[in-house]
């Protein structure tokens, strides 16, 4: 039998997969039961990996880091230009990467080639391999000091299906992911109560319903799902004591009274370039060799968000170019607290930037014995920034001398959190009214 859905002509051998890509990050001390931290499922144990897979994924040459960093960027300017110029956004480019790489493992000729020209990369092993060193890159790290960290991928697979056995090696193999038989046709609203637990559980229980009860279909025959989650502690905290009200000045001209955080007269890491600041705030590092830091992106002017976006897009290797690397004297710091979250659907921004076939009748035939199709790619993030952190640590950095600057962030801000030593992107996004959760 025919049916007919959004235009296609669905038969036997068309059927869809729904995508979901899920990301938290915590930055500070939560106010929340400690014991949370314990709960995190799944969590891959830095003592539990090869050593060398992490130090592999820290060595990466600068063109490749260059090459994802601008796939990114362009992402970036994408969500923050024309899907929401003036709301808050995070999304973790890490989470999106992982989804795409398993759609990639089950494609072949022109999409697989379309996939992997998308992602900047030359070959499907190429792209396996980074896919496990990423696994790796998320290892938690908090028994040893280090970032709380995990990132799980999950499967539900109609129990009609019969997953080919390449595809089936992948999901065990390269990205670690459970993977479980449901009835799509007789028990979807089962399908979508245990989807929506798993995300819950893997976020604990920041993402909510994320799958809604309309989106699996009788048509549905694979659902994939990629949850990153990652707590981090400054390296040094704020003093809540000196948190108070200000003033934070809104893109359409008016100001909202926000909490800001504040320091005066200690060193940061902090360059002032022509049109824009950039802050970064180092992590509590454990005993392993990553690095993780959020870099502020400040712009001078109140309402040249545009302007930053812009400028970004436009160089392909603009993190490793203006990220500070040295700390200089800062006279004062104000940065704001905020909670957001953000999510949106993925495919029609992929068609735009020319990932198409992969939507298409019969684009993926390397996961099962019939021919699939994604049907929808959902994105939701949730970050949440506060004062609290473990006791300053011995600096790494190289300190400056020169002439004190302020970093004020009372206007809207880019912000990225990534992995230094090998320049991978966890998150990106942009807060223009913190006031706004």
């Amino acid at each position: 039998m025919i049916r007919s859905w959004e235009g296609f002509n669905l038969g036997r051998r068309d059927v869809m997969i729904f995508i979901m890509c899920l990301c938290v990050c915590w930055v500070g001390y939560l106010i929340q039961s400690p014991k949370l931290l314990d709960e995190v499922p799944q969590k891959l144990v830095l003592d539990e990996v090869p050593q060398k897979l992490v130090l592999d994924v820290v060595q990466q040459t600068q063109t490749t880091v260059n090459n994802q960093n601008h796939l990114w960027i362009t992402l970036a300017k994408h969500i923050l230009s024309k899907k929401s110029p003036k709301s808050n956004v995070v999304f973790s480019p890490l989470s999106i990467h992982g989804i795409m790489g398993l759609t990639a493992a089950g494609s072949k000729g022109q999409t697989l080639d379309q996939v992997l020209s998308f992602l900047k990369t030359k070959t499907l092993d190429e792209l396996n391999t980074r896919a496990s060193k990423l696994v790796s890159l998320m290892a938690d790290g908090s028994s040893s000091g280090g970032p709380s960290l995990s990132s799980a991928n999950s499967a539900w697979i109609d129990q009609t299906l019969s997953l080919k056995a390449s595809f089936k090696q992948v999901l065990d193999n390269v990205y670690k992911a459970t993977c479980k038989q449901v009835n799509f046709l007789n028990k979807a609203d089962e399908a979508v109560v245990e989807v929506n637990s798993w995300a819950e559980k893997q976020t604990n229980g920041l993402i909510k319903g994320v799958l809604p009860a309309d989106a699996v279909s009788i048509e549905t025959r694979l659902i994939l799902a990629n949850a990153v989650y990652f707590k981090g502690t400054w390296k040094e905290k704020f003093d809540p004591s000196m948190t108070q009200d200000s003033d934070f000045h809104l893109i359409d001209g008016s100001k909202v009274k926000v909490p800001f955080m504040r320091s005066y007269y200690q060193k940061q890491l902090v360059c002032d370039y022509d049109g824009f600041k950039v802050l970064g705030l180092p992590y509590s590092q454990g005993e392993d060799k990553r690095r993780f830091t959020m870099y502020m992106f400040l712009p001078n002017e109140k309402d040249t968000i545009p302007f930053l976006i812009e400028k970004i897009g436009s160089e392909s290797d603009f993190l490793e170019r203006y990220i500070p690397r040295q700390q200089v004297e800062v006279g004062r710091l104000m940065i704001p607290k905020f909670n957001i979250s953000s999510g949106f659907e993925v495919s029609d921004m992929l068609k735009e930037l020319g990932l198409v076939l992969p939507f298409t009748t019969g684009g993926l035939t390397e996961i099962a014995d019939e021919s699939l199709r994604v049907s929808s790619i959902n994105h939701k993030a949730f970050l949440e920034v506060n004062e609290e952190g473990t006791e300053a640590a011995a600096a790494t950095t190289e300190v400056a001398d020169g002439p004190s600057v302020n970093f004020t962030a009372d206007h809207p801000f880019l912000f990225v959190i990534r992995e230094d030593v090998s320049g991978e992107v966890l998150f990106m996004g942009q807060v223009v009214n913190p006031s706004v959760h």
